[in-house]
């Protein structure tokens, strides 16, 4: 393991390092991280607190994984970040552990992208196939479902859900809930449009995503709150049997800050 691993680098005893791990100048591992195989750390990244990394993962210069949370009630507790595998974080990325007001553990899945200057707070939640751009900012208790998308200098408020294949545009303050695959901007956040390329790519018929617009709309126009709306049987009957809209539908039904407005 040591020829992977640069002489300036600082491992404490206690870190599980697979023997195929590349460590760079000035990193620092601490006893309670585990690492698997293939994964690449640049230098001056620190990996703190008690963490389980994945394989193949890289990170990047002067990341800060697995810090203290930002939470005033955190007061030592061995909370934890898991990473899965595949995922890339680049420059000055920090993510910090989780805190004893949810699951104790900050989580993120696989194949994800996070750029430079991304935070990602205490409790968070990130799926899979994710791409998260610059200087994006996750409080604490966010949840981002698979295949999200988020533009650059976006800010997204605690307990907030993104949920699956949601495309949110930079620049973008998200105080309210985004449905599955919807499109949504600005400051604050409103609701734009179905994420259509999002469905195409995940391999959705042309007939399933034009349902799903059409509810979309019908939901932008009609009289109805969308929380009152999908509690309408006879209005969602159109819909039946389209999983993409069923989605949408629980999302909503579930959502405990309510969704984003639409876009006037």
């Amino acid at each position: 393991m040591d020829k992977n691993i640069h002489p300036t680098a600082i491992i404490a005893s206690g870190a599980t390092i697979d023997q195929s791990v590349t460590i760079g100048p000035y990193s620092i591992i601490g006893s309670n991280i585990t690492i698997g195989a293939g994964c690449v750390i640049h230098s001056h990244v620190v990996l703190d607190g008690h963490m389980t990394i994945g394989k193949n993962n890289t990170f990047f210069q002067f990341g800060s994984i697995g810090a203290p949370p930002q939470d005033l009630g955190y007061k030592g507790e061995p909370t934890r970040v898991v990473i899965g595998d595949n995922n890339v974080f680049r420059e000055y990325i920090s993510i910090h552990r989780g805190t004893t007001k949810e699951n104790h553990v900050t989580t993120i899945g696989n194949d994800n992208l996070l750029m430079s200057y991304v935070h990602v707070g205490h409790d968070v939640i990130i799926g899979n196939n994710c791409v998260i751009v610059n200087s994006t900012n996750i409080a604490g208790h966010v949840h981002i479902g698979d295949r999200v998308i988020i533009g650059g200098a976006s800010s997204i408020a605690q307990f907030v859900t993104l949920a699956r294949g949601a495309y949110i545009g930079g620049a973008t303050a998200i105080d309210k809930d985004i449905p599955p695959f919807c499109t949504a901007v600005g400051n604050r956040v409103r609701l734009k449009g179905i994420n259509i390329i999002g469905l195409r790519r995940a391999g959705y018929s042309k007939e399933e995503i034009t349902e799903v617009v059409d509810f979309f709309r019908m939901m932008e126009s009609a009289s109805y709150a969308p929380r009152s709306l999908v509690e309408h049987e006879e209005i969602l009957a159109d819909y039946k049997g389209n999983i993409l809209v069923d989605e949408m539908v629980e999302m909503i039904r579930k959502s405990d800050i309510g969704i984003a407005p639409f876009m006037s």
